[in-house]
């Protein structure tokens, strides 16, 4: 029978790289997308519409950080949880109920990009 240590140098580490990762996903298009509205200047829907339309790297981008901002906020959240909330029903009800939204947030915003 194995044992595993919960405790230790490694422990936490995939979590810590996932959240610098997504980290520099979102500082990344943040940069990028105020540099793409200044060169294209949309000023109406329509215009942006266009923008997206046009460049289905612009929408793979957009979706890109969105699931880096869900995945963060998921490991920030799951912490979160599982640090200050000590029952053990309560703090299951709000992981479940984190996931829920978490997810259908990414389906409204797919389906928000992929229907411009």
């Amino acid at each position: 029978m194995i044992n595993r240590i919960v405790v230790g140098a490694h422990y936490g580490l995939k979590d810590w790289i996932i959240q610098r990762v997504t980290a520099i996903v979102m500082a990344l298009y943040s940069v990028l997308l105020p540099v793409l509205l200044l060169v294209h200047r949309p000023s109406t829907f329509e215009a942006w519409r266009e923008m997206f339309a046009t460049c289905g790297l612009l929408k793979m981008a957009t979706f890109l950080f969105f699931i880096s901002l869900f995945y963060h906020a998921w490991i920030g959240m799951r912490d979160l949880w599982m640090d200050y909330v000590k029952p053990v029903g309560l703090r299951l009800t709000l992981h479940i109920v984190t996931v829920v939204v978490l997810v259908a947030y990414t389906a409204w915003v797919a389906t928000i990009l992929w229907r411009l």
